[in-house]
């Protein structure tokens, strides 16, 4: 029962920043700035972000789940918040702001934040677990090489 809570608890907020995360995208990836940028040629079509973003967000939140449901909750409460913040501010930072480079060094420490779940959570009953965050990471290495590429080559 208590997993069932935090499964449900995790969905709602991390969607809840998904969906922030876009507002503050606005129409920007329609828009004449992106829509201008060199992008690298690995960039994939838009409907993969969606789908990307969903696969990832209900592997992280049943990972959560079992975490909190396993451990103390005021370390977890403090990285998991962190990690929402980077993933939200992203957005702010690459479509509104226009801070490439800030976007850079949020997507580096959000990636440094799930290898540090990853790695910190992987010799006991949720050594399983860890598998979960592996949409997340692979991910966060194809927007760290994209927002890169933009970078390098804008």
């Amino acid at each position: 029962m208590k997993k069932g809570y935090y499964i449900i608890i995790f969905l709602i907020i991390n969607f809840g920043g998904l969906a922030i995360g876009s507002w503050f995208m606005g129409d920007a990836v329609s828009g004449e700035w992106y829509s201008n940028l060199n992008k690298a040629p690995w960039t994939p079509p838009g409907w993969v972000f969606g789908f990307a973003w969903t696969t990832i967000m209900l592997c992280f939140s049943y990972y959560l789940a079992e975490l909190f449901v396993e451990r103390s909750k005021t370390t977890l409460w403090f990285v998991f918040l962190l990690a929402w913040l980077l993933n939200v501010s992203w957005s702010w930072f690459f479509f509104n702001q226009k801070m490439i480079s800030t976007g850079l060094i949020v997507l580096i420490l959000l990636t440094l934040i799930i290898l540090y779940l990853f790695v910190t959570y992987r010799h006991d009953r949720l050594k399983w677990a860890k598998y979960l965050l592996l949409p997340y990471l692979i991910w966060l290495c194809i927007a760290t090489s994209l927002n890169s590429y933009i970078l390098l080559y804008n």
